[in-house]
């Protein structure tokens, strides 16, 4: 069995942490005024069973290391080294080698096999269309490894992303923190104190039911012509939490979690989140770095967070948006959730939107084609239509979609086009996606900036409005719930 062994090649050999799958972070907490905080719970949502607490000086640590790396080093013979974008992998001994060089996408930029290899293999990055990729992966006689390309490369675990940390404590907002690498030190984290108004609106939530019929008539008013329905939610009340669930959509067992926040009571009907991950991800992953909940959670929102299957992607779980990410049918997975999902919590049928980051923000613009019926709009972060689920997209009725950008994207280029790996991936780009949602909902005129800095256009069919927030000089990032979640809900089926 052939194996390798990470070597991080800037003239020094990498720290022994780096050689297996491992991961550590330490740092201080604090409060946004400063003051160190203790006591709170500090936990991984992708890693589970790590937990510690914050000493009284506001310090942590948190680790991991599945111990596979100690293991290697008693047998490795093979090792690879990136230097300059070149990467060299010696020691090797294989009948059949395949080195693939992939994008942030998980998109085969470069590939090469060969058979009979007994010795080295160098590979230059700055010869090939493959300069700033981001993942490399070995085969050898069918023993697989990844490996993430930086200043160095570091072995990876299949499907296993960099860990978000949750930081909980009493009287604060809970906060979330996604590694950048493998070994962090000296992170600072500053918790927000919990507004008054998010306290105001739990009590508001288990206040009497004429109370709660009356808010509820207040949120409908956004649509005109919204028809009064009678929702029963008897039976409905449901144990705080995050549950993990499952439907059957085609033979095949889909999974995803649904996300029950305490100020959920079961005595009427609450608006419905979905929340999409992006390639490579989970819905767990997704739970831990979305910018809704915090903005959700105090109203007693339902959120799900589904998880996407791999085929046609090679850095994993994706979404079927054309010509990637999956071979499933993920808009009849998402109506098949959705319908689960209302037979066990109060849901208001009227009320039911998507989101996502990534390939998550492609899928969220994808089901506004498809599944207008459903969902009242959409908030798509980081990625936009492709030409090829464009050109088939017919919604049924317009949908108000906000859609989150930034100029420096370099996942999901900001001017859109070919992604420039063959792979049929050709996007609309933000501006492009912009006017194509403006087109389907009919708008007139042009846009203009709205409070939040944003392009709008607000003359559409149906009241319907279409947002595009750019971030200049923004990466690859989630979208702002503090925005995304207030023109959400304005929202009602028609």
């Amino acid at each position: 069995m052939t194996m390798f062994k990470s070597m991080a090649f800037a003239g020094t050999v990498a720290a022994l942490s780096s050689l297996s799958f491992a991961w550590s972070i330490d740092g201080v907490v604090s409060s946004k005024a400063g003051q160190p905080l203790s006591g709170v719970k500090i936990s991984s949502f992708n890693y589970a069973g790590l937990e510690t607490i914050s000493a009284a000086d506001g310090k942590f640590a948190l680790s991991y290391d599945d111990g596979v790396g100690l293991q290697m080093l008693k047998s490795v013979q093979a090792h690879v080294g990136f230097n300059h974008n070149v990467i060299t992998i010696s020691g090797i001994k294989a009948q059949t080698l395949t080195v693939s060089v992939m994008d942030a996408l998980g998109k085969v930029a470069f590939s090469k096999t060969q058979h009979n290899v007994n010795g080295a293999l160098v590979i230059d990055l700055n010869k090939t269309s493959a300069r700033g990729a981001k993942f490399l992966r070995i085969n050898a006689d069918g023993n697989r490894n990844t490996y993430q390309i930086g200043k160095t490369v570091t072995l990876m675990k299949d499907g296993d992303p960099l860990p978000t940390i949750m930081f909980a404590k009493e009287g604060y907002n809970n906060f979330s923190y996604t590694m950048k690498a493998f070994e962090e030190h000296n992170v600072q984290i500053a918790m927000e104190v919990a507004t008054q108004q998010s306290s105001s609106s739990q009590k508001a939530e288990s206040s009497s039911s004429a109370k709660v019929e009356s808010s509820s008539s207040e949120e409908a008013s956004s649509s005109s012509k919204a028809e009064e329905i009678i929702i029963n939610c008897a039976g409905k009340t449901y144990q705080s939490g995050d549950h993990k669930m499952s439907v059957n959509v085609d033979g095949k067992n889909r999974t995803f979690i649904m996300h029950v926040p305490s100020a959920y009571k079961g005595d009427k009907p609450v608006p419905l989140v979905v929340d999409y991950h992006p390639i490579g991800g989970s819905g767990q992953g997704q739970l831990s770095g979305t910018t809704y909940k915090s903005q959700t959670d105090p109203e007693g929102v339902i959120s799900l967070y589904p998880d996407g299957t791999g085929g046609k992607s090679m850095m994993g779980a994706g979404w079927n948006v054309g010509p990637c990410c999956s071979n499933d049918d993920d808009v009849k997975f998402s109506r098949e959730m959705i319908k689960a999902v209302e037979e066990k919590v109060c849901i208001d049928t009227k009320r039911v939107y998507a989101t996502g980051f990534s390939m998550g923000g492609g899928m969220s613009n994808h089901v506004a084609c498809y599944m207008s019926d459903i969902y009242a709009a959409v908030a798509p972060a980081a990625m936009d239509l492709n030409k090829t689920n464009s050109a088939q997209c017919n919604p049924v009725r317009p949908i108000s979609i906000i859609m989150f950008r930034g100029t420096n994207d370099n996942v999901c280029r900001y001017q859109g086009g070919d992604s420039g790996f063959n792979d049929g991936l050709n996007f609309l780009g933000a501006e492009g996606n912009f006017q194509f949602w403006a087109q389907k909902n009919g708008c007139t005129g042009s846009p203009s900036k709205n409070s939040n800095g944003c392009n709008e256009y607000s003359n559409c069919k149906d009241g319907t409005k279409v947002v595009l927030c750019t971030k200049q000089g923004g990466g690859h990032e989630q979208g702002d719930g503090k925005v995304g979640w207030p023109f959400l809900k304005s929202f009602t089926l028609p």
